[in-house]
């Protein structure tokens, strides 16, 4: 299992890396950061990574980063790149958290 990747300090953009599509890691994130209370969203993307942007207080945040480092038990995750959501990610963000469309 790889190292949680520093979370930052706002709204956080997670690009999750490994075998993390066809495994309900999605599905499963949005329990996870439903349970704890974080707002935002998780898609697939065409490269077979997994995209989430999300915000919450901070143990919220570190909680689902260091979730999405192991995901469910059907998901091999290889690594997590973490930073900063940007302005337009961070405002793409709504009340609860939700599976998104797949992006390219």
């Amino acid at each position: 299992m790889p190292t949680p990747a520093p979370v930052p300090t706002a709204p956080v953009r997670l690009l999750i890396h490994g075998r993390v599509q066809g495994v309900g890691f999605r599905e499963s994130m949005v329990v996870e950061a439903q349970r704890l209370g974080a707002c935002g969203w998780v898609r697939n993307r065409l490269d077979g990574t997994v995209e989430a942007v999300f915000d919450g207080p901070p143990d919220v945040r570190a909680s689902l980063a260091a979730w999405a480092s192991h995901g469910p038990v059907t998901a091999r995750v290889v690594r997590v790149d973490a930073r900063p959501a940007t302005r337009d990610e961070a405002a793409s963000i709504g009340a609860r958290f939700i599976r998104a469309a797949t992006a390219g």
